[in-house]
This record gives structure tokens, C-alpha cells and sequence, in this order.
């Protein structure tokens, strides 16, 4: 699925407007009613029949979000809700579709209150403490920078209210373009986005205060959503089914590939161990590790069903090692490089051999990429050899590129193209929203995972998904997409039993199949019937 610039949806629904022909009063009512329907399923999963006798708050702006807020608000008292509205403007300072929606919610039951300035600070108090839900429709995707004053005092409110709160496209304080949070914003349990996902709902802190993201077109046609000058993505159940290779009947572990983890050292067994199960977890026909002497029998004894060959070195990996990896790569359908090999700088030899002579695909991770850091000219040796992955963290990044961790963090999109497109190849930049930047210029939001991933040995796990995904023939972008994708949903899937903590990254690992097996089964779930409204797994 597409992700846009809060400009770029301003031109689909412009065009959808103008050339297709569809009222923006229409626009804004299936907006609202995108809004409504998440509103009834919440408290269907509540185990409410019905809406009837719930209280909602609806925090309404003078723009065109205000008016969808006020088309809610509308349909809420149709549903049988108390309903109140807290307008943060004048009656006369709403234009177009907005004021025809505030006079259409001015016939119904419904409680609407002008908010000027603390002497209704008491009122929204005592609405907010009674609300079931609460609608933020404060502003919209147009907004910029921090909010006024009086704005962020009752955003506070609504953030200490015991309501479930849903905001309208994106919540409010959270720009649509970057996810800054100037000093506050609305922290939303549900999104309801139209069209299309805003970038900011990845970036930043948007994904903190969005938590829960839903897509809905709001009846603009399909065909406005495929601008070919639209490059960022956000994976999704579908993409992930698109991009799993199909296992033939006959297959065996000779065509499920081959693949070579070089991985490990004193100290460190663990991080080739678990790379090498999310290796195996992920499908991977035959798995070769090359590993220092002094933890190969270790390694040998904790992974039984990998192969493992021992390279010169009691400690770490040094520039012996070379000899090992070429042997053993030889018909590999894939190479990967990094997990816990420690920082010895002899070898970065080993690294600029592979770089310059491994035909197949090579994914770099951890230590392979700090010893990159120590030479970043050697990704030059790649010169269109074969394919490359890069998975660094913000850290990983940071070093490779020369600036601090916060510099990443702030340009976390910008920087993670710019450095595919230079150095030729996929790059996995780890985060609470991991981004996969191609060469081409094309970037990924992943929307799976959680904080449980905050653990030792999860990176480890992701590259040995990766390296096996490669080795299945999936190519190197898809791989890095399905490993990133599968490897969050491994998280999200133990999260439901254990929360956002206390999973460990071999169970990462070992649940991989699962998840898989879910995403295989969505189109049988499709054809039997479902939503056509989209879901991220954001919160």
C-alpha cells in the first residue's frame, strides 16, 4: 500500500474532486462513517449490541477535519449516543462542507459547546471523565509546527481521560509529513487515515501517539491510488502473501537453498545460534555456519539441524577465515555476515573478498557492519558483483554515515534512500517503524513489531530470516521486506500471551512459521468473506 505526503493526498482527492466527479461533501460524510464503523466495532468487541446509551466527546477544529468531526457527531446521535461536541472555534469561522455539517448537527440532540478559553476548562473536564469515546477532530494533515496554548491544555485532558480515544486521519499535534510532536499532541488508541497513510503515521513520534492505524478509501477510486510518482510504501498481510516463494511437491532441502551464516565468537555462540534458527524457522534448505574454532562445537551442539565449520581462531573470526567461506560458498544461493563476530578489525580483509568476489547475495549485519565503518569504501567493491542488504540500527547507521544517532532519527526516511541509492543496495534501518530503502529509490514502512523486540539476539534472528529467504530465491528487496515484516509479526503474534516484554528472541524465532502460515491462509479468509477497509499493526 501506497504512503503519501499530506501535498500528495491533497492532490488525489483534488483530482478525484474535480476530474471523477465526486462532492467533497460526499468525501467528508464516508469519512465519517469510516470513523463510525471502527467506533461500532470497538464496542462490538466490547461485547455491546449497540452504541445506544454510550457517551462520546467530539473535539471539533474549524477545518475540514473539524467537519468530519462534526458528521460523527451526527451519526453518533443516530446511533443512540450522548453526544457532545467541544468546538475550538467561533460558529461563524467554519466554511463550506464543515458549516453545512455543523447545521446539520445543530438539528439533532446532540450538546455542542464554543470553547474560548479556561472558563470551559471545568465542562470539558467533566465531559472528558465521562466519556466512553473520545473523537479527536482538532486538525488535520494540514497542520504545522506546535499548537496553540490553549489547544494543548485540553489535549492534556483528553490524554488523562479514561475514554478510548480515536483521532480523524492523524491526531492532532503530530505532523502529517514527519511525525514531529512540537511539545504535545492527542495519543490516539485508533487512527481512522483516508485514502491513503500519511507518512507521519511512520516517522517520528507518529507512530507513539497513532497507535492503531486504519485505512480506509472513502470510496476514492483505486486507480488515484497508483501515482507512479508515489515511492513509499507500508507492507501489509497482502504484499507479504505476494512476495512468499511457493514450495513445489517434489521440492527437497537441495531446492529450498542453500545458504552461509558466517556468524559468532567467545563470548557471542548465541548470536549465531539464533541467526542460524531464524534461518531454519524461515524455511532454508541447508544451512552452513562458519564459526572461530574455539565455539564450534558449541555452536555445532546447539543447532543440530545446521552444518557447521570451524574457521581459524580461538577468540573471533580473523583473515584466515576467507578460505572457509569460499569453499563453503560455493553454490550457496546466498551469504550472510555479521551476528556476533566481534570487532577485529584483521577482518575486514574477509570483508572486502566476499564484497569483491561472492557472486550470490550478501546480507551485512551488526560487527560486519562496523568493521564497514572502520573502510566505508569497500561497499564499493560490490560494483554490481551481486546484491547487498545492509540491516543496520540507528547506531550501525550513525557510524556508517558518519553523523550521530539523532541525525539518523530526525532523517530517518531521507537518509535511508539516499544511502540505498549511493551504495547500490537494500537497506534495513531498525526501528520502532524499520524502514527497507531500495536502490531504485522505492522505501518500506513496516507496520509489525512491538518494544518486545527490545531484546539480545532479535537482530540475529532477522538476518538469519533473511539470509534463508534469499536462498528460497526471493529477491533481495522482497527479502528484506518479508523477513522485516514476518520477523514483527512473530512479535506482535507473542505480545497477545506476554505482553511487550518478556518474549524471548529464540521464541521470535520459533513462531516464525505461524505467523507465515497466517499470511498464507489470508486470501482463503478473503473469499470467505472480510473487510475491505485495511489495518496496520501499529498499536
Amino acid at each position: 500500500m501506497r504512503v503519501v505526503s499530506a501535498e500528495q493526498m491533497r492532490q488525489i482527492e483534488e483530482r478525484a474532486i474535480h476530474h471523477y466527479g465526486i462532492p467533497s461533501l460526499l468525501l467528508m460524510e464516508n469519512a465519517a462513517w469510516a470513523v463510525v464503523e471502527e467506533i461500532r466495532s470497538h464496542f462490538r468487541k466490547g461485547g455491546a449490541a449497540n452504541l445506544s446509551g454510550q457517551k462520546a466527546v467530539i473535539l471539533v477544529g474549524k477545518g475540514n477535519n473539524g467537519g468530519d468531526g462534526l458528521a460523527v457527531a451526527r451519526h453518533l446521535v443516530f446511533q443512540g449516543m450522548d453526544v457532545t461536541v467541544l468546538l475550538f472555534a467561533g460558529l461563524k469561522e467554519l466554511k463550506g462542507d464543515a458549516a453545512i455539517n455543523l447545521r446539520l448537527f445543530q438539528g439533532t440532540t446532540g450538546k455542542c459547546f464554543v470553547i474560548e478559553g479556561e472558563k470551559q476548562h471545568r465542562l470539558t473536564r467533566l465531559a472528558l471523565a465521562q466519556a466512553d469515546v473520545v473523537v479527536d477532530a482538532l486538525y488535520g494533515i494540514g497542520m504545522r509546527g506546535a499548537l496553540p496554548s490553549l489547544i494543548e491544555e485540553y489535549i492534556h485532558e483528553v490524554n488523562c481521560s479514561p475514554g478510548w480515544v480515536i483521532s480523524i486521519d492523524i491526531p492532532s499535534g503530530v505532523e502529517a509529513d514527519t511525525g514531529k510532536v512540537y511539545r504535545t499532541a492527542i495519543r490516539a488508541r485508533t487512527t481512522v487515515t483516508f485514502g491513503l497513510p500519511k507518512w507521519g503515521l511512520f516517522l517520528g513520534e507518529g507512530p507513539e501517539y497513532s497507535g492503531r492505524v486504519v485505512v480506509d478509501p472513502i470510496s476514492i477510486p483505486k486507480s488515484y491510488f497508483t501515482d507512479e510518482g508515489i515511492s513509499t510504501f507500508v507492507l501489509t498481510d497482502e504484499d507479504a502473501y505476494n512476495m512468499l516463494p511457493v514450495r513445489q511437491l517434489k521440492g527437497h532441502k537441495g531446492t529450498h537453498g542453500k545458504g552461509i551464516l558466517v556468524a559468532g565468537s567467545k563470548g557471542m555462540s548465541g548470536a549465531a545460534v539464533l541467526a542460524g534458527r531464524g534461518a531454519l524457522r524461515s524455511g532454508i534448505g541447508l544451512l552452513q555456519i562458519v564459526t572461530p574454532d574455539g565455539i564450534a562445537q558449541e555452536v555445532d551442539a546447539s543447532i543440530t539441524e545446521a552444518t557447521v565449520w570451524s574457521a581459524p581462531g580461538d577468540e573471533c573470526l580473523n583473515a584466515e577465515a576467507w578460505s572457509v567461506i569460499l569453499k563453503q560458498s560455493d553454490q550457496a544461493q546466498a551469504l550472510a555476515v555479521g551476528p556476533g563476530i566481534a570487532h577485529n578489525p584483521q577482518f575486514v580483509t574477509v570483508l572486502e573478498e566476499i564484497l569483491g568476489t561472492i557472486g550470490c547475495p550478501v546480507v551485512l549485519d551488526a560487527d560486519a557492519l562496523n568493521l564497514v565503518a572502520l573502510e566505508p569504501g569497500i561497499l564499493g567493491l560490490r560494483n554490481g558483483l551481486g546484491p547487498l542488504i545492509l540491516t543496520p540500527h540507528p547506531g550501525e547507521m550513525a557510524r556508517l554515515c558518519g553523523c550521530s544517532v539523532e541525525d539518523i532519527e530526525r532523517n530517518r526516511l531521507d537518509i535511508a534512500v539516499a544511502k540505498a541509492v549511493e551504495w547500490e543496495a537494500v537497506v534495513v534501518l531498525k526501528g520502532s517503524v524499520t524502514i527497507i530503502a531500495s536502490p531504485d529509490g522505492r522505501a518500506f514502512f513496516n507496520p509489525t513489531g512491538n518494544p518486545g523486540l527490545g531484546t539480545g539476539g532479535t537482530g540475529d534472528v532477522l538476518t538469519g530470516s533473511i539470509l534463508a529467504w534469499l536462498a528460497q530465491g526471493v529477491t533481495p528487496l522482497e527479502a528484506a521486506c518479508l523477513g522485516v515484516y514476518l520477523h514483527g509479526k512473530a512479535a506482535d503474534d507473542l505480545a497477545i500471551e506476554y505482553g511487550w516484554s518478556g518474549f524471548t528472541a529464540l521464541e521470535v524465532a520459533d513462531r516464525l512459521p505461524k505467523v507465515r502460515r497466517e499470511v498464507e491462509m489470508k486470501p482463503l479468509e478473503k473469499k470467505r468473506g472480510g473487510e475491505n477497509r485495511v489495518a496496520t499493526g501499529m498499536g
